[in-house]
Order: structure tokens, then C-alpha cells, then sequence
């Protein structure tokens, strides 16, 4: 720590803003970091163009991918002037562990991560990938000053992995740029979801219910960041994600969905839709897959929901009843000002990483 008792962090994020993870979970708390007495020099992985790649399914050019390695070690080889480095997720992605970890011998450093990352890995289909990454992540948590994971099952993961001293904190949103709807209800009834194309394949296993749930209905569907996808039966209102227009579509639903699949790594998400959804003042409808289960208060807050009839009793139920709506809103929105805001968990990650930096 300098004199000034400030303390010095190298942040290794994969992402600038246009990335959730990195926008939510690192970038969006540097501001109150700050407050709290650190400096934080932030260093991203990956740019926009790759995710705008990424989302288009188009192939990044190698030369650019090259650069954003030769950027990276330029970064690691400076973590000795710092107090700290806080990685997002792995700090060299599908490289062993050990050649990160060289450049942090003399530096604590802490990882972070908010989806259940080590199953890229280990689920591979190639062999060799798995052989020489599978144990990458315990590797690293292992070695970890502190380790901070969005959930208790990603938490029960990194404990049982190695990992000295774990902290859970989760996800979470700027309450002040979320505003409850506050226009009484309109005719159509408007079922909404946001995220990227990457998390839009689970609406496919909804689109059964939610064709259903808009025909001979005044409702309709819309897709916030989805991208251009195909669902049977469905005509949603597809509009793209920005990060200054996203609160404000988010006025415009009447209910929140997030459908999930059952697997390995679905029982590590976050939950963040809903968190958003609720901060918005709107019921919710979802999958009881992973965090989902302890976000969503049923019957309070939302429904969870596991088959077409459970799906279309759910909607059905909201679509009907805008009074309901209003309640399970107002109760969603009490929860995360409890339990899911940036204000209230910044203290709980400036303590976190001030005990593992001074663990040097």
C-alpha cells in the first residue's frame, strides 16, 4: 500500500462495458472502489469488436486475437508494481494455469467469477483441451488470496476446490437507474426478456408457451438483445441492447422471463435478468434452475416454472390479473433493494479485496 494507505489494483477484466459480466460484476464499482480507498487501473481482455464478432458469429481475424494476448502479458508483467490484482474469471484464457500464475508470484491476486467458468474446460469436446485445462480454475482458486463467486453453489464449488477464503457476493444492479412503471396498465400485455444471443437459445424451449400465451391475446413478446432468432409460433418485437436505453425498455414489460435448461452450467448462473426484472418493479417468471430458486419468492415475487402448463398458468395468471402484477412487482423490488443493489454490496467487496491485498 502507498503512503496514502491507498491501495493499488490491477483489474483483469475479459470485457470493456459492452460485456454484462464485466460491466456488472468489476467496472460499474470502480466509482465506489475508489470511495473506498483504491486506485484502479482496469485492463480489459477482450474489446467490443470481439463481442459484436462473437455475437454475428463471425470469426475474429487472428492478428486481432494475438493482440489481445500480447496486451494481456504486457499487463501481467507489471502486477509486481501493485498491491492487488483482482481476474475476472482466468487471466489468460486457454492457457495453463501456471503461465499466468509465474507473473503473479510476488502480487496476491483474486479471482472472481459469476457463471460455473471450470465446465468450459472440463466439459471440452476436445480431449487435449480437457487434459491440459481441466484443472485449470481449482488451480487457480487454490492459489487465490480470496476467491469471490456470485452464488453458494459457485461458492461451494471454489471450497471444495481448494480455495483458502471465499467470499459471495452476488450479482447485482445500479438501483438508482432502475425506476418502478408507474402508467396504469395498458391493453396489451407485454411479456419481455433481456440478455444476449448467447442466453437467447433457452427461449426456444419457452416458445411453445409463449405462442400460446399470445395468440387471440392482446400480448405480445419482446427480445431486448437477442438477436435475430428463430421461434415457432412467435412473433416477438426483437430490439437491440444498449447500455443507455436498457432501464427504459425494461419499463415497457409488464412481466420479466428467464428460462433456463437443467445442466452443469445453468446451476452456476446468477440470475441477473430477474434481478433486473424486479428492480424494474416487475413480476417474474422463470426456470427453478440455480440461483433462480433463492432470487424468486413464488407467489410473491413470481413463479417458477418448469413445464408448458406450469409456463402457461403463469403467464396466463399475470396476463389476467394487473393487480397482482403491481403487488409481485412492488415485492420483487423491495427484495433487491434488500439483497441485490451495487450500494449495499460495495462495502462487502471493498472488504473483501483489502483482506486479500493485505495478505501480500
Amino acid at each position: 500500500m502507498g503512503e496514502s494507505g491507498r491501495i493499488s489494483v490491477l483489474l483483469l477484466t475479459r470485457y470493456d462495458r459492452m460485456g454484462a459480466s464485466s460491466r456488472l460484476r468489476f467496472l460499474d464499482y470502480v466509482p465506489d472502489l475508489s470511495a473506498h480507498g483504491f486506485d484502479i487501473t482496469v485492463t480489459p481482455f477482450f474489446d467490443d469488436e470481439y463481442l459484436k464478432d462473437l455475437y454475428a458469429r463471425r470469426r475474429t481475424p487472428r492478428g486481432r486475437l494475438t493482440g489481445y494476448y500480447r496486451k494481456r502479458l504486457q499487463a501481467l508483467r507489471s502486477a509486481a508494481r501493485y498491491d492487488l490484482v483482482w481476474i475476472e474469471k482466468e487471466a489468460l484464457p486457454w492457457l495453463p494455469h501456471w503461465i499466468e500464475t509465474r507473473y503473479l508470484k510476488k502480487t496476491p491476486y483474486v479471482v472472481d467469477f459469476d457463471d460455473a467458468w471450470y465446465t468450459r474446460y472440463e466439459n471440452h469436446r476436445e480431449p487435449v483441451v480437457r487434459y491440459l485445462l481441466q484443472n485449470k480454475f481449482p488451480k487457480l482458486v487454490g492459489r487465490a488470496a480470496v476467491t469471490i463467486a456470485g452464488n453458494k453453489h459457485l461458492e461451494g464449488w471454489a471450497k471444495a476446490h481448494g480455495a483458502a477464503v471465499t467470499v459471495r457476493i452476488p450479482t447485482t444492479v445500479d438501483l438508482p437507474r432502475y425506476t418502478a412503471r408507474t402508467d396504469a396498465a395498458s391493453s396489451t400485455f407485454v411479456i419481455g426478456w433481456v440478455g444476449s444471443p448467447s442466453s437467447a437459445l433457452y427461449l426456444q424451449a419457452v416458445a411453445p408457451a409463449l405462442a400460446e400465451a399470445t395468440a387471440g391475446h392482446e400480448a405480445r413478446v419482446v427480445l431486448v438483445g437477442s438477436g435475430a432468432i428463430d421461434l415457432p409460433g412467435v412473433a416477438p418485437e426483437i430490439v437491440p441492447w444498449r447500455e443507455s436505453e436498457e432501464t427504459e425498455r425494461l419499463r415497457g414489460f409488464d412481466a420479466g422471463i428467464m428460462p433456463l435448461a437443467s445442466d452443469r452450467w445453468t446451476e452456476g448462473k446468477c440470475a441477473y435478468k430477474l434481478i433486473q426484472y424486479m428492480a424494474a418493479g416487475l413480476p417474474v417468471v422463470a426456470s427453478p434452475v440455480g440461483m433462480n430458486r433463492e432470487v424468486v419468492t413464488e407467489g410473491e415475487t413470481g413463479f417458477l416454472a418448469s413445464s408448458h402448463d406450469e409456463w402457461m398458468e403463469a403467464l396466463e395468471t399475470l396476463r389476467r390479473d394487473p393487480a397482482l402484477r403491481r403487488r409481485m412487482g412492488a415485492a420483487g423490488r423491495r427484495r433487491v433493494e434488500a439483497l441485490y443493489t451495487l450500494q449495499g454490496n460495495a462495502p462487502k467487496l471493498a472488504e473483501a479485496l483489502r483482506n486479500a491485498a493485505c495478505r501480500r
